[in-house]
């Protein structure tokens, strides 16, 4: 089967067009939140990333709406660059009145998403919803299937096989040939993008909800988001107990009541929306909405 080629590209749209079934959701989860629900919407069906030209999506609508009172960023996302999240991150905090923002997570936010809610104030869950690790990724396409590697579990084993050959007294002839599938030029830059993902995942939360903690404590206590250890898998959820036991303020809602059932149908509107007719991306308020297209090329 031939592998298609995704190509992605902004499209602006103008004020109310394009989402005027679910305008009356904004309107209800506002009145709930009493500040603006801007939706940052990435799609798990199409193989597209959260980007820095995201970023400039969002900033579209962010600079069209009232926003000194603060605001709530409705995200869904499976992740992509930290940097392009520490830039959305600093946008949503300069433009809202308040300096803060609340993110409410109606189903996965995971990754370099994750890194967003940890910006927030608040992050706003139910039983159901998803966060997870922001230890970052390295992948590689092999006979067309997409394969990715913890980069945190590709330097460990580099670091375990060199500690075992130093200590070796015996036979050390096994270690320089196992060490040679690593370059070290590689294992230097991904021990840099750990560093860097700690870094401004710890920072963010310096400036935000952890504030009165420091960094080294703020390190301990969000192990569980920089590395795979306990979690095993980059994938695995990190769920809203999770979280609040890392000492995050996390706000649990319950599934069957008005304003997470209100959540609920803007999140499946969105999903819908963002997962056919070609549309992969969509960041909007209840006035603006933007998007992003995919075009695929057989």
């Amino acid at each position: 089967m031939k592998e298609d080629k995704l190509i992605t590209q902004q499209v602006a749209k103008e004020q109310y067009q394009g989402h005027s079934t679910r305008k009356h959701l904004y309107l209800e989860l506002e009145k709930e939140v009493g500040v603006p629900i801007i939706s940052f919407f990435t799609s798990f069906t199409y193989p597209v990333m959260l980007e820095d030209s995201d970023a400039d999506m969002l900033e579209g609508v962010l600079q069209k709406s009232d926003l000194s009172k603060g605001f709530a960023l409705l995200l869904s996302s499976p992740g992509g660059s930290g940097l392009a999240a520490e830039r959305i991150i600093n946008l949503c905090r300069s433009y809202s009145g308040t300096g803060k923002y609340e993110v409410i997570v109606p189903g996965k936010a995971k990754s370099a998403a994750t890194m967003i809610c940890l910006g927030a104030s608040k992050i706003i869950m139910s039983k159901t919803s998803e966060v997870g690790s922001i230890d970052p990724q390295m992948t590689y396409v092999e006979e067309k299937q997409v394969k990715r590697f913890s980069v945190y579990n590709i330097v460990k084993s580099y670091e375990d096989l060199f500690s075992k050959a130093v200590k070796e007294k015996g036979n050390l002839q096994p270690y320089p040939q196992q060490l040679t599938n690593y370059d070290s030029r590689e294992i230097a830059e991904f021990r840099s993008a750990l560093s860097l993902s700690g870094d401004i995942a710890i920072k963010t939360l310096k400036m935000g909800m952890l504030s009165n903690v420091s960094e080294k404590e703020i390190k301990r206590k969000i192990k569980n988001f920089l590395t795979p250890e306990k979690v095993k898998t980059h994938g695995r959820p990190i769920y809203a107990q999770d979280a609040l036991n890392c000492g995050l303020n996390i706000e649990s809602k319950n599934l069957k009541e008005k304003f997470w059932s209100t959540v609920y149908e803007l999140y499946v509107r969105l999903n819908n929306f963002v997962s056919t007719n070609n549309i992969a991306k969509c960041i909007e308020s209840k006035d603006y909405s933007f998007r992003a297209k995919v075009e695929v090329k057989r």
